[in-house]
């Protein structure tokens, strides 16, 4: 089978995409944590996906893009549950308590338990540089949990941030393995399938519900809708179409460096020994794992 060339547009377009989606998810934990102080969690992700639902489906319906059907929408409606749904109830809730910077950095084992999905789905080769890989960032997250254990972080605020990475994992290797519906209609129907567990969830926790009345609750839902769900969600599923999931999970490498640096300038955020050393096992865990140019997918 011929394999076609990039186009020039092409090469251009998709280390934008990376680059673009780096920059923003590298803000967007921080943002959440600014969020949280203003509006419940739950309720504001449901807010924010609900804003995203109907920017993305009026750009649907100016563009005319399809509505996925069959396989696609089934695909849509698991990846919209996973990765909008259960993924944002667990990092929302987690960030109640713990740092931004500590909550980007778990999020930074998204490609190790992206390649265990991507090697259970069959779209992806495992092999035993990519297993130490994997169980040294694993190591690195245990490193992490014990020393925010010691400054009366509860374990399962931890766990919630671990957990939301597994499964926005497992909805990027379903997304990944097809078929492949639009991009557009993929955020717009996953925004809104999310925006009902989130509300829903919400509803149980029994959340405040009324809209935000104040300039510091809406802005960073403003900003998690425009630039988090609209942008980088859509470049990201544009990305994953193209690139694979494992070479697209690359940005979780970056994200937890800007996240980091952000919290500790912005929001004064202090981290633990522990929690330092940590950060160091993920990310050599994930050099040993994704070295550049050594991946290998199926497209």
């Amino acid at each position: 089978m011929s394999v076609t060339a990039p186009s020039r547009s092409s090469r251009f377009l998709e280390p934008g995409a990376f680059l673009a989606c780096t920059a923003i998810w590298g803000s967007t934990f921080l943002a959440i944590r600014f969020g949280n102080d203003a509006t419940p969690p739950l309720w504001a992700a449901t807010l924010r996906l609900v804003l995203a639902t109907l920017i993305l489906t009026a750009v649907m319906v100016v563009t005319r893009q399809p509505v996925p059907r069959g396989a696609e929408l089934r695909v849509v409606l698991v990846y919209g549950f996973l990765v909008f749904g259960i993924n944002f109830v667990l990092l929302y809730y987690s960030e109640t308590r713990i740092s931004s910077g500590i909550a980007a950095v778990i999020y930074a084992t998204l490609p190790l338990t992206t390649l265990g999905f991507a090697r259970w789905l069959g779209i992806e080769s495992f092999d035993l540089r990519k297993l130490a890989g994997g169980l040294l960032g694993l190591l690195g997250v245990l490193v992490i949990f014990l020393g925010e254990m010691t400054v009366q972080v509860p374990l399962r605020y931890l766990l919630m941030a671990f957990m939301g990475s597994v499964f926005a994992a497992l909805g990027s290797g379903i997304l990944k393995r097809g078929p492949h519906p639009p991009v557009i209609a993929t955020n717009a129907i996953g925004s809104a399938v999310g925006a009902i567990v989130c509300w829903m969830i919400s509803l149980l926790a029994g959340e405040d519900q009324a809209i935000p009345a104040t300039w510091a609750a809406w802005i960073p839902i403003v900003y998690l809708t425009l630039a988090g769900s609209v942008v980088a969600f859509v470049a990201y599923t544009w990305l994953l179409h193209r690139w694979g999931a494992t070479r697209s999970s690359f940005i979780s490498i970056l994200v937890p460096v800007l996240a980091v640096l952000l919290g500790v300038t912005i929001r004064h955020e202090h981290f633990t020994r522990g929690a330092l050393l940590g950060a160091l096992l993920v990310l050599a865990g994930l050099g040993i794992a994704l070295p550049p140019g050594r991946v290998k997918e199926s497209r």
